[in-house]
């Protein structure tokens, strides 16, 4: 991936584009989901993970699975500072990594401000590019928002969509802006697409195997449709000791969608002190 060196200039607010679709448009409904979703989610024991991978469809087919993830980072409520988030551009086409224009995103619970730092960075070592069209109706990002929104403080967001790139490329942005203790490291990426429940289930857990082992060439062309942001954090995670775990796995099936044409999810965190 080569990218020219530019610098960003942030103006203007992200609106929300899918608010009343993915999850409420309505701030109070938005917010009680949410609390809802977190609290009958397990908390788990130990400190927050670094990095985690959590689905992005709809709140009622993987809100739960998402959260499940989420709940992990209340340890972390005041000291995450920045939220370095990746997710699959499913509309526009392009080449490399992209982040947008604007200096925040909007969702019906208020604004999440974007890093300009980290995102002038990335730009003038030429490792990102301006897409605003990608970023304009894209759901991927977005619907992680209010779930950060609750769980954490004052957060700062580099929001960041993939489409062709080579995982060590995608590597080496996200290491970048690796950080330390104030920044967490999200992918969003739903599993498999439109199989059977029983055919979901087998390509899933091959990548749910492939995503603990720390192996980016273990995950197939149709096992997540963030597969190549999901490489990208594989081949960082091993390079910075980082151990990958499987928290939920289940598809939209198990939410009462058909079972013979079914989506994957997956929530995994990567916790510190524990690489391989």
């Amino acid at each position: 991936m080569s990218q020219a060196k530019i610098d960003i200039e942030l103006r203007g607010v992200r609106p929300a584009a899918v608010a009343g679709q993915f999850y409420p448009g309505d701030p109070e409904e938005l917010a009680s989901s949410v609390k809802s979703l977190l609290a009958d989610a397990p908390r788990g024991a130990g400190p927050a993970p670094k990095a985690l991978i959590l689905p992005h469809a709809g709140y009622m087919f993987s809100g739960p699975i998402a959260a499940s993830g989420y709940a992990r980072l209340a340890p972390a409520r005041g000291r995450i500072k920045r939220v370095v988030l990746l997710g699959p551009s499913h509309r526009v086409a392009f080449e490399g990594v992209a982040t947008v224009s604007a200096s925040a995103f909007a969702t019906p619970l208020g604004l999440v401000p974007v890093d300009a730092e980290g995102l002038r960075q990335l730009a003038s070592a030429g490792r990102v590019s301006v897409n605003d069209e990608a970023h304009a109706h894209e759901h991927a990002l977005e619907v992680q928002l209010p779930f950060l929104q609750t769980v954490l403080a004052d957060f700062a967001l580099v929001p960041l969509l993939v489409w062709e790139a080579e995982p060590e490329a995608i590597s080496q942005v996200i290491e970048a802006v690796w950080g330390g203790a104030e920044t967490c490291i999200i992918i969003s990426s739903d599993l498999s697409h439109y199989h059977s429940a029983a055919l979901a289930d087998e390509i899933d857990s091959a990548t749910a195997a492939a995503i603990e082992a720390l192996s980016p060439e273990g995950i197939g062309e149709d096992g997540a449709c963030g597969r190549w942001p999901i490489c990208g954090l594989l081949q960082a995670a091993r390079r910075q000791g980082l151990r990958a775990r499987t928290l939920v796995l289940r598809n939209s099936g198990d939410a009462g969608g058909p079972r013979q044409r079914v989506v994957g999810y997956g929530a995994f965190v990567f916790e510190e002190g524990t690489g391989r």
